[in-house]
C-alpha cells in the first residue's frame, strides 16, 4: 500500500484570484512505514506573494525569483503521486491549487482524483475528536508529536509532521503480546519462597526483572499513556 503525504504553500488563499503554488513537498509511505522517498520543491509563482501569506509561511518572492517554474516540476510531481493514496490536511485547499496549476498546462489531467485516492486527515481529526480543535499544531500536541521546530508552516515540515500525525490518528489499539518462558528445571518459584519466608521468618529476597520484562513494561506504560491522551 503506497500512500503519499502532501502539504503545499501559496501565494494567498485563493486559486481563482490568481494565487498559486510556491512550494511542494511529499513523504512517501509505504505499508505505513514511512521510506527515505520525498518530492520536494520551491517554485517560481511569477507573481507577487500576499502579506499575509508571506507572514505564515515567511518565503519570500525575492527567494523564489531562481525557482523553476510549476510546468518544468509537473512531470516529476505527477509521477511521484500517480496511483497513491494522498493524504493531505484539509484537502480541498490543496488540491484546489494544484488543480488550478494543472489547467494551466496543455495535455495534463485537470484532477488529481483520476491518479489518485485523497484522504482528508482534518475530516478524519475532526470525526474522531468532534468539538475539538484539530488544526496539526492541535494534533500534534494531542498525539505528542514534536513540532517545536515549526516557527513558520513549510511544506516539507508540515507533511513530515502530518505522516507522524496521521499514522498515530489510524493506528487505533493495538495488543501487546506478553511471552511467558517456561520454567528451568533449577530456576526459582518465586511463590514458594514467599510462602517459606513468611513461615520461617526470613528476609524475602530481592528478584529484579530481566531485560525483557523491562521492556515489556514499559511497552504498556508506552500504550496506557497513548490511550489516555487520545
Amino acid at each position: 500500500m503506497r500512500q503519499v503525504i502532501l502539504d503545499t504553500e501559496t501565494t494567498g488563499l485563493d486559486p481563482q484570484q490568481g494565487h498559486r503554488v510556491i512550494e511542494i513537498g511529499c513523504i512517501e509511505l509505504v505499508n505505513r512505514k514511512i521510506t527515505t522517498r520525498h518530492f520536494h520543491h520551491y517554485i517560481n509563482p511569477e507573481r507577487e506573494i500576499d502579506a499575509g501569506a508571506l507572514a505564515v509561511h515567511g518565503i519570500s518572492t525575492d527567494f523564489l525569483k531562481d525557482k523553476p517554474r510549476f510546468a518544468e516540476l509537473a512531470e516529476e510531481f505527477l509521477a511521484f503521486i500517480t496511483g497513491a493514496e494522498l493524504i493531505i490536511h484539509n484537502a480541498s485547499f490543496d488540491i484546489s491549487f494544484l488543480e488550478a496549476e494543472l489547467q494551466r498546462l496543455p495535455d495534463t489531467p485537470a484532477n488529481i482524483s483520476t491518479l489518485c485516492t485523497i484522504t482528508d486527515t482534518l475530516a478524519l481529526a475532526r470525526k474522531r475528536h468532534p468539538g475539538q480543535k484539530n488544526s496539526l499544531d492541535a494534533l500534534c500536541k494531542r498525539y505528542s508529536v514534536d513540532n517545536s521546530n515549526r516557527s513558520y508552516h513549510g511544506a516539507l515540515l508540515d507533511a513530515q509532521l502530518l505522516a507522524e500525525v496521521y499514522l498515530r490518528l489510524t493506528g487505533g489499539q493495538r495488543k501487546i503480546s506478553f511471552e511467558v518462558e517456561e520454567a528451568k528445571p533449577n530456576s526459582i518459584n518465586q511463590s514458594t519462597l514467599v510462602n517459606t519466608a513468611i513461615n520461617k521468618n526470613y528476609e524475602l529476597p530481592v528478584i529484579a526483572a530481566n531485560d525483557d520484562e523491562v521492556k515489556l513494561h514499559q511497552q504498556f506504560v508506552d500504550l496506557l499513556i497513548k490511550n489516555k491522551d487520545e
